[in-house]
This record gives C-alpha cells, sequence and structure tokens, in this order.
C-alpha cells in the first residue's frame, strides 16, 4: 500500500495522480473501441497518445520506473500510428488493448505500493517493438496469453546514454557517433511555477532519451533577502544526444510550452547549426532570460556567460556565433539558412480562445458533510414552519413571508448540492464496450453496443454501485441472449447481434435498459429447471412475466455447463439484491425469437426522497412518490373479499390486490374496509401494481433518508426513515416487501411499541 500521509510528504499529490489515471484509463479505453469499429477521427489517436503521456509525465515525478518506462515505449507505438507511420490493422489493434491492460495493471501496483513481477508486461513490449522494426504481428498472436519477461534495456532509453556506455565498458562519447544532436536553451517564467510544473522532471525526461550535458545559468539569482519563492530566476542549456527524434524532445516540453522560452536547434557532428525551432515566448520578443539573441546561422557548443545579461558584452564564439546584449529585450528567430526574421505579433485573444479550466476537485467526504448539513438544515427548517403555523401570529405577518421566502431557498440550496453528486453514467457506460468485445471475442459471436443517453446524471454512490450489475447483464445478454452467426443466420437474423444500453431520467428516478435482439428466454427450459431445483412446485401455474423473473432467483442458472461467463448458479440474484440495496428494483421482458430487455429503475440519489406522508392506525408513514400511480377511495360496489380474508379493488377494469397497512403491521385501529380508507395504487419492480390500505393522507414532502439498519435494525416492509417538521420519526414504506408480506402476521412482530423504540433510536442517533 501507499505510505501513510505523515510517512510521505506527497501522498495527497499521489491521490491526485491516481484519480487522474482513473479518468485517463477510462477516455482511453472507450477511445480504443472507436479505433477497433473504425469510427474514429484523427483525434481519438491524439487522445490516445495524450492519456498515455501523461500517465508517463506523472509516473516519473514519483519515480514509478517500470510505469514510466512501459508507458515510454507504449506512447512511441502510438506515436507512429497517430503520424501515419503504421496503420490500425487487427494485430495492432489488440496489441494497444493488450498494452493498455498493462499499463492499467502497472498504474494499479504503483497504487497499491506493489511491485510486479520482473517479467511483467514482457509480451507486449515485444509486439510493440515488432510492429517498431517493421515486423508483422497477427491478431491472435497479439491477443495471446502474457508470458512476461524482463524488458530489455535497449526497448526504451530510461537512462543516459553515458551511464549505459560506461557499463559496457565504452568510453562515454563513444555512444555519441550516430546519434542526433540537439541544443536546447530552456528558461522558466514565473508562471511555470505557479501552475505546480517541475523542471526537474523535465531533466529528468530528457535523460530518459539520451546522453545529455547540462549548462545552468544562475547569473539572475537575488539576494536571499530579496528572493521570491516562486519567481523564476535559473535558465539552462542542454546537449542532447538521443536516437530519437525531433518530435520526442517537443513532447518533453509539451505541457510547459506557453510557460517558458524555448529554443531548440539541430546540430551536426561539427556542432553547426541544422535546424532551429524558437518557442512562442522567444517568437513575441518576450525576454528569453540568457541575455542573447541569434544573430547567425551557428550556435556555440560552450557554455552560457556568467554575466548578468544587461552586462554581457558582445563576444564571438569559436564556431563564428556572435551572442549580443539583449538590450532592448528583442528577439528574432533564425530559420535554417540562417536569415532573420522579424518576431510575429501575438495573436489577439478572441472569442476562440481556449478556455480556462472551470472545475475544482473537492474529497467526496466534504460534498458528503455538504449534503448531511443541508439535511439537518431542511429538518430545522421544517420544525421552525411547523413551530410558526401552530403559534398565535396573524398569517399576514412578515414571519410568514419570511418563513415562504426561507423554504425556497432551502430547497433550492438543497437542490444545488445535491447537483454537485451527480455525474454522467458515461463513467460506467464506457467500461461496457470493452467487456462486450472481450466476451464475444470468446464465444465466437459478432456483437454491437448501442448506447444512448451516456449524459444522464445520477448520484455519485448511485454510480459506483452500478458497474457490477450492469457488467452482469451484459455478460448475461451475450451468454444467454444473443445467438451465434450461424443461429442467427439460420434464423433469419444478420451475423451480428446487438446489444443497447440507454439511460434516461423518468418520473423522477433513472431507468437503465439492457435490451438484445438474442433468442429470448426459453420459458420452458426456465420452469423446468425451476421446479427441479425446489424454486416453485410442481403444480404451480406462472405468467410468463413470473416465468421470467425467475432467472433472478438465487443459485438458478440456465447454462448447460461451468464456464468462466456464467453457469457458476450467481450472478442475477445478485444483481437484484445490489439493486434493491440502492433502493431500486429490476425486472425484465422477453419475448421469444425476438430479445431480451432488463430494465434497472433507480432512485436519482440517495440522500432525499420526494414522498407522501400518511396516516396508518395513528402512526405516520412515507410512501416514495416515484411508486405511487394514483390515490383511489374505491366505492363498495368495486371491492371484491376472497376466502382467505384479503381483498381486491376493480380499477377500470383491473383487478388489484389490496395490502392492509394496519394488518400486515399488526397495528389496532387501523382501517380495514378499503370502501372507508384510502387505497393508494403503486407500482411494484416487476411492474405490477398493487393498493395500499391507509386511513388518510397528510400531505407532500422531501425528506432527508436516514439509514434504518445503520441506526437500528432492519425491519421487513421498511426501506429506511426519516424525521418531519415536528421533530419526529417517521417510516419510509418499502412497497415491493410490502407487496409480498402476509396480510396477517404473529402478534408482536411489529406495533405500536416497536414503532416507538424505532423511533427514540434513529432521533438518538
Amino acid at each position: 500500500m501507499l505510505p501513510a500521509a505523515h510517512d510521505d510528504p506527497f501522498a495527497q499529490f499521489k491521490v491526485t495522480f491516481f484519480e487522474e489515471c482513473s479518468e485517463l484509463l477510462a477516455d482511453m479505453e472507450q477511445h480504443l473501441a472507436d479505433l477497433e469499429s473504425g469510427s474514429y477521427e484523427n483525434e481519438t489517436l491524439h487522445a490516445i497518445f495524450r492519456a498515455v503521456h501523461s500517465i508517463k509525465a506523472g509516473a516519473g515525478a514519483f519515480s514509478f520506473s517500470r510505469l514510466v518506462t512501459f508507458s515510454h515505449k507504449f506512447e512511441y507505438l502510438l506515436d507512429e500510428l497517430r503520424t501515419g507511420k503504421l496503420t490500425a490493422d487487427d494485430g495492432l489493434v489488440e496489441t494497444l488493448f493488450r498494452s493498455f491492460d498493462i499499463l492499467s495493471d502497472l498504474v494499479g501496483f504503483a497504487q497499491n505500493g506493489e511491485a510486479p513481477d520482473e517479467d511483467y508486461g514482457q509480451g507486449a513490449l515485444d509486439q510493440i517493438s515488432g510492429y517498431l522494426n517493421g515486423e508483422t504481428v497477427t491478431a491472435a498472436a497479439a491477443s495471446a496469453d502474457e508470458p512476461e519477461a524482463n524488458i530489455p534495456e535497449a526497448s526504451i532509453p530510461v537512462e543516459s546514454a553515458e551511464a549505459a556506455s560506461e557499463a559496457a565498458g565504452q568510453s562515454p562519447d563513444a555512444d555519441k557517433n550516430g546519434l542526433k544532436h540537439f541544443r536546447i536553451e530552456f528558461t522558466p517564467r514565473e508562471a511555470m511555477y505557479r501552475h505546480a510544473n517541475e523542471p526537474l522532471l523535465i531533466i529528468r525526461e530528457l535523460k530518459d532519451l539520451g546522453k545529455t550535458e547540462t549548462t545552468i545559468d544562475t547569473s539572475r539569482l537575488p539576494a536571499l533577502h530579496i528572493m521570491e519563492p516562486e519567481d523564476a530566476y535559473f535558465s539552462w542549456v542542454f546537449d542532447l544526444w538521443t536516437e530519437y527524434g525531433r518530435d520526442e524532445v517537443d513532447e518533453v516540453f509539451e505541457f510547459v510550452i506557453d510557460d517558458c522560452d524555448l529554443t531548440i536547434v539541430t546540430l551536426d557532428d561539427n556542432n553547426n547549426v541544422v535546424e532551429v525551432d524558437v518557442s512562442p515566448g522567444l517568437d513575441s520578443g518576450e525576454d528569453s532570460g540568457f541575455g542573447f539573441f541569434v544573430s547567425d546561422d551557428k550556435l556555440s557548443a560552450g557554455e552560457v556567460s556568467d554575466a548578468p545579461p544587461a552586462e554581457a558584452v558582445a563576444e564571438k564564439t569559436a564556431s563564428g556565433l556572435v551572442v549580443e546584449p539583449d538590450v532592448k529585450k528583442a528577439s528574432v528567430s533564425a530559420t535554417p539558412e540562417g536569415a532573420v526574421q522579424k518576431p510575429a505579433a501575438p495573436a489577439a485573444a478572441g472569442p476562440g480562445a481556449a478556455p480556462k479550466a472551470s472545475s475544482i476537485r473537492v474529497d467526496v467526504d466534504r460534498v458528503d458533510r455538504l449534503v448531511n448539513m443541508v439535511g439537518e438544515l431542511v429538518i430545522t427548517q421544517s420544525m421552525l414552519a411547523q413551530e410558526v403555523e401552530n403559534s398565535t401570529i396573524p398569517p399576514t405577518d412578515r414571519v410568514f413571508t419570511g418563513m415562504d421566502e426561507l423554504s425556497t431557498h432551502i430547497r433550492d440550496l438543497q437542490e444545488d448540492v445535491m447537483s454537485i453528486r451527480m455525474q454522467p453514467v458515461k463513467s460506467v457506460f464506457s467500461r461496457m464496450p470493452r467487456i462486450v468485445r472481450d466476451v464475444s471475442k470468446k464465444l465466437g459471436k459478432k456483437v454491437k453496443l448501442i448506447t444512448e443517453g451516456e449524459s444522464t446524471e445520477v448520484d455519485k454512490t448511485v454510480i459506483e454501485e452500478l458497474a457490477d450489475p450492469l457488467t452482469h447483464m451484459i455478460r448475461n445478454s451475450l451468454d444467454h441472449g444473443l445467438e451465434t452467426p450461424a443461429e442467427r443466420l439460420e434464423a433469419g437474423k444478420t451475423e451480428e447481434g446487438s446489444i443497447r444500453l440507454s439511460a434516461e431520467h423518468r418520473g423522477g428516478r433513472i431507468v437503465i435498459e439492457i435490451a438484445d435482439d438474442g433468442r429470448g428466454i426459453n420459458r420452458e427450459k426456465v420452469l423446468h429447471l425451476a421446479r427441479e431445483k425446489g424454486v416453485v412446485s410442481e403444480d404451480a401455474t406462472l405468467s410468463n412475466n413470473e416465468i421470467d423473473n425467475l432467472i433472478f432467483a438465487p443459485g438458478f442458472s440456465t447454462a448447460d455447463e461451468v464456464t468462466d461467463l456464467s453457469g457458476r448458479g450467481v450472478g442475477m440474484d445478485v444483481v437484484r439484491r445490489n439493486i434493491q440495496t440502492l433502493g431500486g428494483r429490476v425486472s425484465v421482458h422477453s419475448q421469444p425469437g425476438a430479445g431480451t430487455r432488463f430494465q434497472l429503475t433507480l432512485p436519482l440519489t440517495l440522500a432525499v426522497l420526494d414522498g407522501m406522508i400518511v396516516s396508518v392506525a395513528g402512526e405516520k408513514f412515507v410512501v416514495p412518490i416515484s411508486s405511487i400511480l394514483e390515490t383511489v377511495r374505491p366505492p363498495e360496489d368495486d371491492v371484491e373479499r376472497m376466502v382467505d380474508g384479503s381483498c381486491v379493488v376493480r380499477i377500470r377494469g383491473e383487478y388489484i390486490p389490496v395490502v392492509p397497512t394496519a394488518r400486515v403491521f399488526n397495528f389496532a385501529g387501523g382501517e380495514q374496509d378499503p370502501s372507508k380508507g384510502l387505497v393508494i395504487l403503486a407500482e411494484t419492480e416487476g411492474g405490477r401494481v398493487v393498493g395500499l390500505l391507509v386511513d388518510e393522507l397528510s400531505g407532500q414532502q422531501q425528506v432527508v433518508i436516514k439509514s434504518l439498519e445503520t441506526n437500528y435494525k432492519a425491519v421487513q416492509g421498511i426501506a429506511s426513515a426519516t424525521i418531519l417538521g415536528n421533530g419526529s420519526v417517521c417510516l419510509i414504506l418499502d412497497v415491493d416487501a410490502l407487496a409480498k408480506m402476509p396480510a396477517l402476521i404473529p402478534a408482536g412482530t411489529m406495533n405500536s411499541n416497536i414503532h416507538k423504540n424505532m423511533a427514540a433510536q434513529v432521533a438518538a442517533e
């Protein structure tokens, strides 16, 4: 594991780095999927390259050498691809995916403070080297299992060429022959330090490219008592000998190019200038920091003068370069032929200028505390409003007006705070293409994944818990739902099957659907297995919908054999349990031969709830508004009583079962006759409609959800609790659980005394 914060002074920065790695890897996986599908632009390749480059740069800052080594070679392959030197054929795409997996694992190793095996990633590196050396790598070879060995020293120059040559017994200058020679003049500005960039990291990256000789200019360093900690005083001249090209050198300065003055010169074996490039900072007439400008076509191989720039005198070096005082702070760029050009005027910042970052990172615990505080504020406001309403203050008094305004402002505040936790489901959806790709290849099926509504936002807590259920259902559709290409052709379908993953807001909740165009659920097989396993009795008569929902039974599987994809007897029951834990429900709808559709219905947030306050035998309960369809008081003629004591009501020609809430909870005095009470028609997770019999409605209210299981214990028929405006604890009903509970339960299971005990404990928390 990573060292504790008090042991590692960089711990907080590493946390940020790994958070960014997670985001970069998620985006990169999506871009790789686009690359494989062929629906990509050049920007897709650039985005993948930038992601790997950013991870490499951050890893270098924390000396994660294995991660730097692998990402550098991976980055080089991507650069060859984006410059058109390589083509994204099947083998190369497989290599990119394999390299992505290795990169993700190395990030995980670094995050956990673990060291991978010495040969980890060697297979992917061999494939990368093959492509870089012009060899052909087949898709089958690229997707082979990873037989990893040591990373060869020659694959990536992760140390200076001087050290490598000395290790081989050569002279320090022997390895300069045949290498490209660059001279780099680098002067940071104050903005570079203020943007948290560090020259030391740049110097390390240059050393990774080859042999370097460095000269530092300290002439602008002031006396200690007038030194500003965030100002830039040093400048450097680097001589770099490397096998890499100019693009790789430019990438070292990619993230600081706007915050420094930079000149990169290509020299030949005799130190004559072959090519000169001046950074935008120099080209716009800003001070280079070196105190001179180029006035000839050759640069000196010597050192920078130690004299202050304003006092430097013109001198002619042995190679013929004239170095003149930078008196007027002017600068020009020299062409390779030595012709001097006037600097171009800087472009004015217009409407098309890149916008500045407008977001910040905030620890989720701080957001949670803020949400809790706003929740308590809502409760306090409700209590104050209750007191004002019960007082003798006339309704025309300014206190009432102030309370109304306060209520409006607090509700707006609550909505704004809750929106901070909202995130698009894209972060989860983006993982699914890779799952579809890998599983379909194992199964030998052709599958296209279609995603819709990726920008739909939902609470961060819900997002974090969505990945596993979606993965299970996607794998289920791939394994059980979709046919093989031959089976699809025989059934008159196209070879390629499709899975549609969509999300949308509906009725104050989020609805996620996973639909395939496969064979559908084999109901005869499901019912036979259910009876065989004792899930249902032999004489049970089930509707098609009830048979379809048997796949959610614990330990139920229709797989003919156990594989690494399905048939373990777990999966769909875990999906339902996880979704129910989030306060949601899952249902399945299937049409034989046409496909299967799974539907997840989830709350937008787990912190607040719009509910209807109802009264049952003198006790207050909350029914979630999202579950309520309508409220009716049926006439006596529409109430039918069954022989077992239960009853149903006829609503527009349909018979709806009634749940006598008072009897279910064993409350004395509650209304038992639907024609004299109120029946709340509510929808369960399977789309079934039930009627909750209550005494009366007390009004609609947005409530703050408190966990009953955490503060007391789990109670059947109760989802959670809340605190009303008068300070009393009110229980939130679980409609799905109530629909399955018997109308009569043993005495003492739930009564008013237990209700009061729960209320006392929740209030104490």
